[in-house]
């Protein structure tokens, strides 16, 4: 009976290795799908959560300083002696 037993074993546990590659292949697969997928999403995020508040700071800045000229000039002053400070050698 141990002999009968045994070839059944091995069978089983060769086809359950065949049904595990092709298990963690599909796995690979919905992986890879899932990984490009947040890819494209954090590409998409990163083009409009940083690029466009970044380009709408800038005109802000723009219109401030064309309204405020005295205004932006004495920040531009004082930051360029800030930055002067801290990269003198």
């Amino acid at each position: 009976m141990n002999e009968a037993t045994t070839p059944q074993t091995q069978t089983g546990s060769s086809s359950n290795t065949a049904n595990m590659n092709g298990m963690s292949d599909q796995a690979r697969d919905a992986a890879d799908r899932v990984a490009h997928g947040a890819m494209d999403f954090s590409r998409d995020a990163a083009q409009h959560y940083v690029k466009e508040p970044a380009q709408d700071l800038f005109a802000l800045a723009k219109a401030y300083a064309k309204d405020h000229p005295d205004v932006a000039a004495c920040w531009a002053f004082g930051l360029g002696v800030m930055v002067g400070w801290k990269l003198k050698p």
